[in-house]
C-alpha cells in the first residue's frame, strides 16, 4: 500500500487592504462674502424735523425752494464783546487807537449779511431788503451787546445773514479796540427770533 502524503495546510493569505490613496491637495476655495448693499439712511431727525441740507444718501446739498411762495421774513441775532471797563469807557468815548470802532462794526455787520451766500456754502443768495445792526455798550458785563435785524421778501429765511451780521460786526469791535486789549472775547452769538415761512416763528428762550 502506497503511503499517502500528508497534506500540509498551508495558512490563508489574509488580503492587506490597500492604503486610500491621498487626494491631492485642492487650492482652498476662497469664499466671497457678499456685501449686502445697506440701504442709505435718511437724515438724522432734530424733534419732527428733518435736516434739510442732508439728502437722503447722506449727502449734502443746496435745498430746493423753487416751490416755496415768496413771503416775509424777518430773523434777529445777537452777541457779546466782552472786555474790561477801561477799555469800554475808551470805545465809547471815541478814543479808541482806530477810530470810529462802532460805526466801522456797523459798516461791517451790513456788508457781512449780505456776502453770507458766499462764506455759508449752501445758503441761497438772497435780495435782502434790510439790515440793521444795533450796538449799545452794557456796563454790567463790560462790553457791547451786538443785534443785527435782517429782512427779506423771499423763499427761504434769513436766519444766517442775522447771525453771520452779528458775529462780523463783534468781530470787527475786536480788532478795532485789541490794540487796547487782546483779552476781550466774544459770546454768546445766537438767533434771538425768526418770523415767517413753514416753520413758523420762532423766539429764544430768555
Amino acid at each position: 500500500m502506497a503511503k499517502r502524503k500528508k497534506t500540509i495546510k498551508r495558512p490563508a493569505k489574509t488580503k492587506v487592504k490597500a492604503k486610500p490613496k491621498a487626494k491631492a491637495k485642492t487650492k482652498s476655495k476662497v469664499r466671497t462674502k457678499r456685501v449686502k448693499r445697506m440701504k442709505p439712511k435718511r437724515a438724522p431727525l432734530i424733534g419732527n424735523a428733518e435736516l434739510s441740507h442732508i439728502d437722503q444718501r447722506g449727502q449734502a446739498h443746496m435745498v430746493d425752494v423753487s416751490g416755496k411762495n415768496l413771503t416775509e421774513r424777518i430773523a434777529v441775532a445777537e452777541g457779546r464783546v466782552i472786555m474790561r471797563k477801561e477799555t469800554l469807557d475808551l470805545v465809547i468815548a471815541g478814543n479808541a487807537m482806530k477810530g470810529d470802532v462802532l460805526g466801522a462794526a456797523r459798516l461791517a455787520g451790513i456788508m457781512a449779511a449780505k456776502r453770507t451766500h458766499g462764506l455759508i456754502p449752501l445758503c441761497h443768495p438772497l435780495p435782502i431788503t434790510k439790515v440793521e445792526i444795533d450796538i449799545n455798550p452794557e456796563h454790567a458785563l463790560p462790553g457791547f451787546l451786538v443785534q443785527a435785524t435782517v429782512k427779506v421778501t423771499g423763499q427761504t429765511g434769513v436766519e444766517m445773514e442775522a447771525l453771520v451780521a452779528v458775529s462780523i460786526a463783534c468781530l470787527t469791535i475786536y480788532d478795532m479796540a485789541k490794540a487796547i486789549e487782546k483779552g476781550m472775547h466774544i459770546e454768546g452769538i445766537r438767533l434771538l427770533q425768526k418770523s415767517g415761512g413753514k416753520s413758523g416763528d420762532f423766539h429764544a428762550e430768555t
